[in-house]
This record gives structure tokens, C-alpha cells and sequence, in this order.
């Protein structure tokens, strides 16, 4: 049996640990070691000629498990500890990591803490407040400008915008627009992070972000963004605004309940409400586009996937349901093109460049409301 070499560099990645006590494993042989007659599982581990002292490989696993645990409770602060900035491949790439994924599985079960904390007209009213707020960062802000640039703004109210989008608890700009040009990059088709077509409702919905695939930020596909520090800093340390907003909205409950109890609100009702239900909402509403939009609705242009336009989704997502419109002119500010087609994110945008605060919102081209550049009338009707 061979002595191996460790060094304090080889074992600080997780990975190259496991890799390493593998290999230890597989040469722990029932023999006995040249230099210490260490035999019957045990690892010699040594600097250089003869071995240091026998380690039992259990210890080692153990050791291993505790660095690769260590890891993703990092990872929870520091959503780049430990990884590369490229897709991770091979075997157990698209498998679920439930232990890193375990706070957003404590944000839907903190809903249910409404059955002890009650409820008050303020604490809902924030939370409705806080979805259509934080829906208006990620359609407007992430979607459209982070996403596809639509259209320019300054570069302060630039980190102003990713901040509040980073509040939704939806992973930091550069993330999230990096995977949405993969999805546009790949529509339907079997690389798309989010088809439901090609991987089915649940892994389109929530499942594909919850991989180790899909965790890593490939900055490549993102290289206008990332010539900004302030994101690529709010992009890595992407709690931070949504940590920040539950603890304010904590003490504002704590305060009010002090100052006007008058209007039975509590700092266990406004972090509850404000915090985990609305951003609970916000999530799954978010997560329709990919999923339900291209199953239900109609679709009014030819653009080689199933992308279709969906009135109900367009209501809950301020506009972001009109997503056949978007897939065809992914490049426009707008994407309702009738006045019937509601879109009030377009319409805050529009009101924002009045303003001076954005501009350069580029326009729907003319070519999109001929007919001839639209499918027949009967390739318009609902489908499922």
C-alpha cells in the first residue's frame, strides 16, 4: 500500500477533497504500509518519505462530509464560495441539492406561520405593496433592462434597481440575466434551463435552478454587466438585500406595535406578510413565465418554441404574460403591442422616462402589427 500526500491547498475545495479520499479509499487495501505496518483499512498519510501516522478512512469521510456541509452553508451567504463560473457537467449535475436549497424551502413553510401571527390591514397591504413593487424590479429591471437592455438609465439608479430586484430573493442580476439569455439562446429546446416542453411542469417551474447546473453565474453571457463591481459584489452576496428587508420590516412591525397598537400590527406579522408570503407569491408568479406561458394561451407570431401570450399571467406579472410578443421582439421596452393587451410594467417604464430617469426605450417595430408577419386567425386560438 502507497503513502499519500496531502497538503492544506488539495483539500480546500470539497471537491478535490472527495476526489482525494476516493482514491485513498480504493488503496486501503487489507495489507500492511512499508513504513508504519498500518494495515486492515487504515490510510497512511505522509509528507514526504515515510508515513506520519495512520488516519482510519472513516475519519476522512467524516472529514469530507463536514468540508463539503461547511460548503454550502457558505455558500448561502456567498453564492460563490467553492465554485467555478462555469455550467457544472456530468454525472449529478441535474440532481437537486436540497441542503443548499433548504432556505427556500423554509420561505414557503414560513407561510404557514400567518396561523400564529395572525393578520392586520397593514401587514397585508404591505405584502401586496412589496409584491408589486419587487414583480415591477424583476420584470422591469431584471427582465428588461439586466436581461435584454431595452433601454439605458444612469449607473447609480442602475445599482438602485438591481438592489431592489435582489430584495425578491431571485438570486442576483447577473445570475438571473445570464440564465434568461440561455433560455432565449435555446428556447424549447433541450439545453433551455426552463422548458417546460423538454423537461416537464415542475422542473420548468422550480426544479432547474434548485441543480448544481444551473447555481453557477456564467459570466461570459454576461460580460456588459460584469465590467460593474457594485454587481458582480450585490450578484455574489445576494442575501444581503433580502436579509436586510425582513429584518427592517421586522422592526417597523416592532415599532408600530409600540407606537399605534391601535392598528394590531406586530413585528411577527409584517416579516411574516411583507416578507415570506409576498415574496413566496412573487416567486411562483415569476416562475409562470417559464412554465405556464409556454403551455396555456395563444400565440400570434411563428418563433420556433411554444412561447405563448396569456391575459390572466400578463395581470399577475404586470405584464410579462404577453410572452409570444416578447420572444418574437425580445429587444423591445413594450411587450403588450394592443392597448388591450394590459402591461403596466411598459407603463411605469414609460412614466420613469418622462422623467429623465431612463430613456432610449426602444420601440415596437412597425413590421410587428402587419399581417402578413402574423400567424392565420386560427393559429391564434387558445391552446394547452
Amino acid at each position: 500500500m502507497h503513502c499519500l500526500a496531502e497538503t492544506a491547498s488539495e483539500t480546500a475545495h470539497p471537491l478535490l477533497l472527495t476526489q482525494k479520499l476516493k482514491a485513498m479509499v480504493i488503496l486501503a487495501q487489507p495489507t500492511r504500509c512499508r513504513s508504519t505496518g498500518a494495515r486492515l483499512g487504515r490510510l497512511c498519510v505522509s509528507k514526504s518519505q515515510g508515513c506520519v501516522y495512520p488516519v482510519r478512512a472513516e475519519i476522512l469521510l467524516i472529514g469530507a462530509s463536514l468540508n463539503k456541509l461547511a460548503a454550502f452553508f457558505i455558500q448561502w451567504f456567498d453564492a460563490e464560495h467553492g465554485v467555478s463560473s462555469t455550467k457544472i457537467h456530468g454525472a449529478g449535475a441535474d440532481k437537486i441539492n436540497w441542503l443548499r436549497c433548504l432556505p427556500f424551502l423554509l420561505l414557503h413553510l414560513a407561510c404557514f406561520a400567518t396561523l400564529w401571527v395572525g393578520w392586520s390591514p397593514i401587514a397585508v397591504t404591505t405584502a401586496v405593496a412589496l409584491y408589486l413593487v419587487r414583480m415591477f424590479a424583476i420584470t422591469g429591471v431584471y427582465h428588461r433592462y439586466f436581461s435584454h437592455r431595452t433601454y439605458r438609465t444612469s449607473r447609480w439608479l442602475q445599482f438602485v434597481f438591481a438592489v431592489l430586484g435582489a430584495s425578491s430573493a431571485q438570486r442576483g442580476p447577473l445570475w438571473w440575466a445570464a440564465h434568461h439569455r440561455d433560455h432565449h439562446k435555446f428556447s424549447d429546446t433541450q439545453p433551455d434551463p426552463h422548458s417546460p416542453v423538454r423537461h416537464g411542469f415542475w422542473r420548468s417551474h422550480v426544479g432547474w435552478f434548485m441543480t448544481g447546473r444551473h447555481f453557477t453565474t456564467e459570466y461570459r453571457r454576461v460580460q456588459d454587466l460584469a465590467k460593474y463591481p457594485e454587481l458582480v459584489w450585490l450578484n455574489r452576496y445576494d442575501v444581503v438585500a433580502p436579509v436586510t428587508l425582513a429584518v427592517l420590516l421586522y422592526f417597523a412591525g416592532r415599532w408600530l406595535e409600540s407606537a399605534a397598537p391601535s392598528l394590531g400590527v406586530s413585528g411577527g406579522q409584517m416579516l411574516v406578510w411583507g416578507f415570506f408570503v409576498s415574496t413566496t407569491a412573487l416567486f411562483h408568479a415569476t416562475a409562470s413565465i417559464n412554465s405556464l406561458a409556454h403551455l396555456f394561451g395563444s400565440r400570434r407570431y411563428d418563433t420556433g418554441d411554444d412561447s405563448r401570450n396569456n391575459f390572466l399571467l400578463a395581470l399577475l406579472t404586470l405584464g410579462e404574460g404577453w410572452h409570444n410578443n416578447h420572444h418574437k421582439f425580445m429587444s423591445c421596452t413594450r411587450q403588450g403591442f394592443y392597448w388591450w393587451e394590459i402591461d403596466l410594467t411598459y407603463y411605469v417604464l414609460k412614466l420613469l422616462a418622462s422623467t429623465g430617469l431612463i430613456w432610449d426605450l426602444k420601440a415596437v417595430p412597425a413590421r410587428a402589427y402587419e399581417r402578413s408577419y402574423q400567424l392565420p386567425a386560427e393559429a391564434l386560438a387558445p391552446a394547452a
